[in-house]
């Protein structure tokens, strides 16, 4: 097997929560480890002086950048960034040069589970996006196969939490929500989520980018993935009450269960206004659970839900 050291790990993406976490995490290995760059448009914040950054606009030509990226040698790279702009750049960069699907020793990119679980989605904006992301999903995994470079596609179901200065914008738009509204309607019939926290999502990345760079050939193409716990909708939203600290307004909200018709029904007019909001309020009622837990990928106890640190 290959050293993992050997490989420099390239991360896309690390202006995010689960960007910024995996360098936490990966600043928290041993010293002897390869340092992690970041490639992005601008330094991210709080990037550290003593870690790599290389100016890469994913959405560019591949000329700059190609110097920039191949004077690293041999690589990994590692990418929360939109895959459908991870997509074409890969295809380009590797097209550009010959050398360059030397120098790629694996990629590890993160799509989203909307591709599975918006699939038959009525509204035009939802089909759209799972046809974007399945394209690019698509052309990754075939440019990879291509040049013999290990490839596994990360589709992580809601993903929530905090990391440095970021946050995620799903569970934290519900808080919000919560600590605006003195009573907040559900259906009474509310489906199974298993959220995943971005530490979590990142620590799984990181663990998959390891394991090619150690020339693991047995890993997944494709892994959708959740947290550790499965609970209703109306379960994830009291344990995130209850994990607010005490005096927060979120905690005065009272979630209040209608018959599930009724619910459907006040919430029509949205059909009108938005179809693609109309969709949301009723996948509350959908299950959109059932994906690999992430303490199993990474054969560690499992995390109940919240995990911390939550998003303001």
């Amino acid at each position: 097997m290959t050293s993992a050291g050997m490989t420099r790990p390239i991360l896309f993406g690390a202006s995010t929560p689960s960007g910024t976490a995996l360098r936490l995490q990966a600043q928290a290995v041993p010293a002897d480890s390869t340092p992690l760059v970041a490639a992005g448009r601008r330094r991210p914040q709080q990037w550290p002086d003593t870690l790599p950054f290389v100016p890469c606009d994913l959405l560019a030509a591949p000329g700059d950048a190609s110097t920039g990226l191949a004077q690293f040698g041999s690589q990994r790279w590692i990418s929360f960034a939109p895959i459908w702009h991870l997509a074409p750049f890969l295809d380009q960069w590797l097209a550009f040069d010959p050398r360059h699907s030397h120098l790629l020793r694996g990629v590890v990119a993160c799509s989203s589970s909307s591709v599975i679980t918006k699939r038959f989605a009525a509204n035009r904006f939802d089909r759209q996006l799972v046809q974007r992301l399945r394209e690019a999903e698509t052309l990754v995994q075939r440019r990879c196969a291509d040049h013999g470079i290990p490839c596994t596609i990360l589709a992580p179901t809601l993903i929530y939490g905090a990391a440095g200065p970021y946050g995620d914008r799903n569970l934290s738009q519900l808080l919000q929500l919560m600590r605006r509204l003195p009573v907040l309607p559900l259906p009474a019939d509310t489906g199974l989520r298993q959220p995943v926290h971005c530490h979590q999502l990142a620590a799984v990345a990181l663990h998959m980018s390891t394991r090619q760079a150690e020339g693991d050939r047995g890993l997944p193409a494709h892994l959708p993935l959740g947290g550790d716990d499965t609970m209703t909708y109306e379960q994830m939203l009291r344990r995130l009450q209850a994990a607010t600290a005490q005096g927060d307004a979120a905690r005065r909200c009272r979630l209040l269960p209608l018959p599930t018709r009724l619910f459907q029904l006040l919430a029509s007019p949205l059909l009108l206004r938005s179809p693609k909001g109309f969709e949301a309020v009723l996948r509350i009622s959908a299950d959109l659970a059932g994906f690999s837990a992430a303490h199993g990928v990474l054969g560690e106890p499992a995390r109940p839900f919240p995990v911390r640190p939550l998003a303001p």
